[in-house]
């Protein structure tokens, strides 16, 4: 969905109706960075006939439209939107970054579609990241094609990709990946396609290829998964076209065949894919539903009204849009809608103008059925993966996982009016990227935002500033550290002051111990013959507390320590609350003056998922780390869990380092575990590090 939400050049034109359903297909683009999803958007969109090579357009569209399109996607940090029309239907393509720091937006792109078509380039090799992102879409549970691209390039060559895909994600039965056109080419180069099923050709098809191997091993791969035409094939009957074609989409549903297509920059097979995509690929009633509604009900128009906020976007002319996949009942302008997140009370809010994207334009939408894909204007308390349903029978979908922001990045507001947009600009980036975790933490007082690598980290300090008007600086991101007691020792405390009327006065004695890890704080009372009286006993230990929270070495809490008040002295009339607080605070750091204070770091637990051929690198790069490794083991085909316990100082930039030792492929969990004293020298060096 473009960012520039309206053409602010004429007014939008009308979106393609569309009835029911059936008609519709739900299409997601998925591949790394690269590999031509953006040069394939393009091509299916003029192979449909949104717009024309000659710089002539379709109804309704303008070149600038595509233009626009096209540089949204290049920008590859948004899920960008291209509806088409091919054949009476409805085809709404999905594409989502590739980079894999923009992880959230494929999410929620593989729960707005129902098939996925996987974008391998003929001239990079199946590496893990392209392995990765298969896995994905294997975990949604979507039906997947594969697009084999840039086959025009002189160095292409169909059957050697081919051989890699069948090896990288047949999951052992190489049937499983089956060509449905081979390229016919010409001077080195792919210049047209043959059919393999119907025996057709495009483009230049001169000298053909041998067809009739690739088209019996298809056809008995697409027999293997019917048993009807698994008879008729034994039989020695000849399967038509249109048989064969009905048995591929059976396949296809059941994610048992993944059909492959070579394709060129210039738009040789794009043709081929829009018709395998309208003839094999899942409408949405093919499809289950989203837990909790029931696994047997499908996508109905005249069902009450379910729907989920599968993207915000702002814009400064037109306000929140919000993009949602309908998934039961039909919605209309202006309609009463209950918008629920995953906790908290629903709020009941009105729909705005229904639109559907193309480039800079919304194309204005009379209704929206079960299965299409349509904005929603103003929207102001959708979040992404909020449900939204008729008020009259409210719903509340599961939303889908997100991956965990684990790269911190601490700022402040670069002047005073930046400092009072701050709060708002933040509240709207973390409405339209749920991927960023805003937190102000409390022990070192900065405000931090967590996100899910370097790419997306500057993402978002860009679209602070241009999007929200509000200018940050980056500074170095603090952990959390805190102050122990390296043995026991004495204190004195004596507040003293007489100054004409009732003075200050307070004395007290007080003994520190450390305790264990993660004890705590514990004060004891061992005073004897009311040295200090019962009501002033609180008192020493109120400024006690307030003296541990500001610590008493570096300015980091102290805690694990046992204060035991062994004496004290007071008087009649100048005694009083504030002063035995005050000498309670004296009286602890004198006593920390009398021993080594002692500074501890937080332990994170940590699991990393990568393959096992990193496991070497992964490993000597933790023990880098001072890290204690647990163990490992299995996590399915290739991959290993690796569990460790890791100082936090030691994790501040291990999503970018992680992802960098493994190529993009090993990801890793962390949850706070404990607190550890840290080795002598290295609290030496952060100690003249802040002097």
């Amino acid at each position: 969905m473009s960012e520039r939400a309206t053409s602010r050049t004429g007014a939008a034109a009308q979106a393609p109706a569309v009835s029911g359903p059936q008609e519709l297909r739900n299409v997601v683009l998925v591949g790394v960075s690269g590999s031509g999803k953006t040069t394939l958007t393009e091509s299916l969109a003029l192979a449909a006939g949104a717009l024309t090579r000659a710089g002539k357009v379709s109804e309704g569209s303008t070149v600038s439209d595509f233009e626009e399109i096209e540089h949204q996607q290049q920008r590859s940090v948004r899920l960008s939107l291209v509806p088409v029309e091919w054949r009476g239907v409805k085809i709404n393509l999905l594409d989502p970054p590739g980079h894999a720091d923009f992880a959230g937006e494929l999410r929620a792109a593989l729960r707005a579609a129902d098939a996925a078509v996987f974008t391998i380039s003929a001239t990079d090799p199946v590496t893990g990241p392209v392995l990765a992102l298969w896995q994905e879409c294997a975990r949604a549970g979507l039906p997947r094609a594969i697009a084999v691209t840039h086959m025009d390039a002189a160095r292409a060559d169909f059957d050697e990709v081919l051989a890699a895909c069948q090896q990288a994600f047949a999951d052992g039965n190489p049937d499983a990946v089956q060509p449905m056109d081979l390229p016919v080419r010409s001077d080195g180069r792919m210049r047209g396609t043959v059919e393999l099923l119907s025996g057709e050709t495009h483009g230049q098809a001169d000298p053909l290829p041998p067809t009739e191997p690739a088209r019996e091993r298809l056809v008995e791969a697409i027999a293997g998964e019917d048993d009807e035409l698994l008879e008729a094939y034994l039989g020695g009957e000849q399967l038509d076209s249109g048989a064969l074609t009905r048995g591929l989409r059976g396949a296809v549903l059941h994610d048992s065949i993944h059909p492959v297509l070579p394709l060129t920059e210039d738009g040789t097979g794009a043709v081929d894919l829009l018709d395998l995509i309208v003839s094999t690929f899942p409408a949405p009633p093919d499809r289950p539903l989203p837990e909790p509604l029931p696994a047997d009900q499908r996508p109905d128009p005249d069902a009450p009204l379910v729907a989920q906020v599968i993207q915000n976007t702002g814009d400064p002319y037109v306000g929140r849009l919000s993009l949602l996949r309908i998934f039961t009942g039909t919605l209309h302008p202006d309609e009463a809608l209950l918008v629920a997140g995953p906790d908290g009370e629903p709020v009941e809010e009105r729909a705005a103008g229904l639109t559907s994207p193309f480039g800079k334009q919304q194309r204005t939408m009379d209704r929206a059925v079960a299965g299409d894909l349509v904005c929603v204007g103003k929207l102001a308390s959708a979040r992404v993966g909020d449900t939204v349903s008729d008020p009259a029978a409210p719903q509340r979908l599961e939303p889908w996982s997100l991956p965990e922001p684990l790269l911190p990045i601490a700022i402040e507001a670069h002047s005073r009016s930046d400092e009072d947009k701050l709060s708002q600009g933040l509240a709207r980036l973390s409405a339209q990227d749920p991927t960023v975790r805003v937190e102000q933490n409390p022990a070192t007082g900065q405000l931090v935002l967590w996100c899910t690598g370097e790419a997306h980290a500057g993402v978002v300090l860009h679209q602070l500033a241009e999007q929200h008007g509000v200018q940050v600086a980056q500074v170095p991101y603090r952990v959390a550290l805190r102050e122990t007691f390296g043995g026991t020792a004495t204190g004195h405390g004596r507040l003293v002051k007489q100054s004409g009327g009732h003075g200050q006065y307070a004395i007290c004695e007080l003994r520190v111990e450390p305790l264990p890890g993660g004890t705590g704080f514990e004060f004891v009372d061992q005073v004897v013959g009311g040295a200090v009286p019962k009501h002033f006993i609180p008192s020493v230990e109120k400024g006690v507390r307030a003296q541990l929270e500001k610590g008493v070495g570096d300015g980091h809490p102290l805690v694990d320590v046992r204060v035991t008040l062994v004496d004290g002295k007071a008087h009649s009339v100048d005694s009083s609350d504030a002063a035995f607080q005050s000498a309670g605070a004296l009286a602890l750091r004198d006593a920390a003056s009398r021993t080594a204070i002692r500074l501890l770091e937080p332990v994170a637990e940590v699991a990393v998922l990568l393959p096992d051929e990193y496991q070497g690198p992964v490993f000597s790069d933790l023990s880098v780390r001072r890290a204690r490794v647990l163990g490992t083991e299995p996590a399915g085909p290739g991959q290993s869990l690796l569990r460790a316990e890791v100082p936090e100082l030691e994790l501040t930039r291990y999503a970018v380092d992680l992802r960098a030792l493994t190529h993009g492929t090993g990801s890793f969990t962390r949850s706070p575990l404990r607190y550890e004293p840290m080795p002598a020298a290295l609290a030496a060096k952060l100690a003249k590090a802040d002097d």
